[in-house]
């Protein structure tokens, strides 16, 4: 079985993305990984010798989706049966991987998986959510937590908390793009990411198109984990590539 798998990559963190590399090549499956870099510099290469994984130098930020989507097209011209978009801060042990595959070859009707992901120290990130509204992701962004405590009960229903996180869920209509399991024959159809959004939300657009022509699932009986850093959070540059993905997904899906 030909498996395919893609990292973007920009000015990483060589250890934690050693440990992403690690996780998908531990397999006995057939797999080639695309690390798509578009970093200032190509200091990265060396990051892996394997002749599994193909450097792609981009020598600029093309954003988050037109990079991955140079993979898909490579994936999909080696006829790969799965393609997997994962972080650069992603790790998983390899039994957890062949779970997934063996779920999603004995239900062929679903395109799209993600499973359970969790902090290094092993807490639920709660990464099902149901398609976004302009307030839900205002009031993630920029409410204060003092602020925020009025509106949980309608945010808990966005992060799927009125769902069990520890039972497998169908047809969840946006799942997180730091771990996405693609059955190819429907990424195929449904044709790679929006290269309209540079970054950021580009998973919610990417799982409702999914939705439309296939199956969606989360699937906690894999586990894997994931940093998460937020980045958003943090930089101004990165919560004004935050705000124009929301105007571009709004604008297609309607507000």
């Amino acid at each position: 079985m030909k498996i395919t798998g893609c990292i973007v990559l920009y000015q990483n963190n060589r250890e934690m993305l050693t440990q992403a590399i690690d996780s998908f090549l531990s397999t006995d499956f057939d797999v080639t990984l695309y690390l798509v870099d578009n970093s200032p510099d190509n200091s990265l290469q060396s990051i892996s010798i394997d002749t599994r994984v193909v450097y792609i130098f981009n020598n600029k930020n093309l954003g988050f989706g037109k990079a991955h989507n140079i993979a898909i097209k490579l994936s999909l011209e080696q006829n790969s049966e799965y393609h997997v978009v994962l972080n650069p801060d992603i790790y998983y042990d390899q039994k957890e991987f062949n779970k997934m595959i063996s779920f999603l070859t004995e239900n062929p009707k679903i395109g799209h998986l993600m499973p359970k992901v969790v902090y290094p120290e092993g807490e639920i990130q709660y990464l099902c959510k149901r398609n976004p509204t302009p307030f839900n992701l205002f009031s993630r962004r920029f409410l204060p937590s003092s602020i925020q405590k009025f509106f949980k009960t309608s945010m808990d229903r966005y992060e799927y908390k009125d769902h069990d996180y520890n039972e497998i869920i169908y047809n969840v209509p946006y799942l997180s793009g730091c771990f996405m399991l693609f059955r190819s024959s429907v990424l195929k159809k449904v044709g790679g990411f929006d290269e309209k959004i540079f970054m950021y939300i580009e998973d919610a657009d990417i799982t409702r198109r999914f939705l439309q022509i296939s199956e969606t699932v989360y699937y906690p009986k894999s586990v894997i984990s994931h940093h998460y850093g937020k980045g958003s959070y943090k930089k101004i540059k990165l919560m004004m590539y935050n705000i124009h993905g929301a105007m571009v997904y709004f604008k297609k899906w309607g507000w």
